[in-house]
């Protein structure tokens, strides 16, 4: 346990009760209250859901997008070199 902790536990406990009452001094003096600590930091999480799936939705608009030219000419080619093939043959 104390190697968890870094020392002995209560002494340990005691420094962090301080220095959370000092910055919870901080906070208050800039006017920051726990609750919209929380809310900011489950909003920022959301935005990043959705900037995730908004990725996805962009990146696979692009891919179909690019796969009307792309695919075609694969398969153009691909007919191409297996009737020159058989035509050699």
């Amino acid at each position: 346990m104390n190697r968890f902790f870094g020392g002995p536990v209560l002494p340990t406990l005691f420094k962090l009760a301080i220095a959370s009452i000092a910055v919870g001094v901080v906070l208050a003096v800039f006017g920051i209250r726990p609750i919209d600590l929380w809310r900011d930091f489950i909003d920022t999480i959301a935005r990043v859901w959705e900037m995730g799936f908004d990725a996805i939705g962009w990146s696979v608009q692009y891919l179909l997008l690019g796969a009307v030219v792309v695919l075609p000419i694969f398969i153009a080619v691909r007919l191409w070199s297996v009737l020159m093939t058989r035509g050699r043959d």
